[in-house]
C-alpha cells in the first residue's frame, strides 16, 4: 500500500486548524488537528507522524517551547514547520535555533503551506541534487566522531549516540563529502536544500552554530567547522570511510 504522509497540525485557532486540515486532505495528505501542546503530546505517544505544523503563538506552552521539547525527545527527527503571526525575523531565527525545518508567516495561502510541507518532506527523505554521495550504510570518521550514514546519528569516541535533526544531518553530510574545501552560504543552501533553497543566509549560520554544538566545537576556536571571513565555511579535518555500519 502506498504511504500517505500524515501531518499533525498544532494551532489554538479552530478556524485555521479546520481550514488547513481540510485543504491538506483534499490534496492527498492525512491530517490530524490538535489545539495545544498537551493534545500534541498525547497524540504523539501512540501515533507517529511525518511532519508537524506548529503555531508559535499559543497559550500555555508556546510553539518555540514545544519545538525545543520535540528536538530533545524521541521525535527529534520529525520535521517541524512553524507558523508565526508576525513577520518578525526574531521569531524565525529563534524557531530555526530551536530546530524548526521551515517557517511560514500568518496570514498565509494554503497553497504555499502545502508547497512548503512537500518541500520539507522531500528534503527530509532524500539527499539533495549535486551532493557527492558516499556509499550508503557506512561509518564516516573525523576527529573524535563517527557518522552512521544509515541511522543518521553521530557516535562519539565512547560509542555514545548523538541524534541529529534532518537539517543538521544534511549539513554535516555536505561538509563530510566536501572536506577541506571552502563552501559559501549559497553553495551550502543549494547543497542542503537543492531546488527548494530559500536564500535566507542567517539560516545557514544558525544551522552551523547548532552543528558546532552537536560536535562540541568551540565557536571561538573551532576544530571542525571553521569560518572563512567573507567567503563561508570549511570543514577542516580529513574524513575517512571506516566500514559498514551495523
Amino acid at each position: 500500500m502506498e504511504h500517505v504522509d500524515h501531518i499533525l497540525i498544532v494551532d489554538d485557532d479552530r478556524e485555521i486548524r479546520e481550514l488547513v486540515g481540510n485543504y491538506l486532505k483534499k490534496n492527498g495528505l492525512r491530517t490530524t488537528v490538535v489545539a495545544d501542546g498537551r493534545q500534541m503530546r498525547s497524540f504523539l505517544e501512540s501515533t507517529p507522524v511525518d511532519l508537524i505544523v506548529l503555531d508559535i503563538m499559543m497559550p500555555g506552552d508556546d510553539g518555540l517551547m514545544l519545538c525545543r521539547e520535540l528536538r530533545a525527545g524521541k521525535h527529534k527527527a520529525t520535521p517541524v514547520l512553524m507558523l508565526t503571526a508576525r513577520n518578525d525575523e526574531t521569531d524565525r531565527i529563534i524557531g530555526l535555533e530551536m530546530g524548526a525545518d521551515d517557517y511560514l508567516v500568518k496570514p498565509f495561502a494554503a497553497r504555499e503551506l502545502l508547497a512548503r510541507i512537500n518541500a520539507v518532506l522531500r528534503r527530509t527523505r532524500m539527499l539533495p541534487p549535486n551532493l557527492v554521495v558516499t556509499e550508503s550504510g557506512r561509518l564516516l570518521a573525523f576527529g573524535r566522531w563517527r557518522l552512521d550514514t544509515s541511522a543518521r546519528h553521530l557516535l562519539d569516541s565512547d560509542g555514545t549516540m548523538v541524534a541529529l535533526s534532518g537539517a543538521e544531518y544534511r549539513l554535516l553530510r555536505v561538509f563530510l563529502d566536501h572536506p577541506q574545501r571552502v563552501l559559501n552560504r549559497d553553495q551550502l543552501l543549494n547543497l542542503t536544500q537543492g531546488r527548494d533553497a530559500d536564500l535566507f543566509d542567517r539560516s545557514i549560520d544558525l544551522l552551523v552554530s547548532r552543528l558546532r554544538q552537536r560536535l562540541l566545537d568551540d565557536a571561538r576556536e573551532p576544530a571542525y567547522i571553521k569560518t572563512v571571513r567573507s567567503e563561508g565555511y570549511v570543514f577542516s579535518l580529513p574524513v575517512e570511510v571506516i566500514g559498514a555500519s551495523s
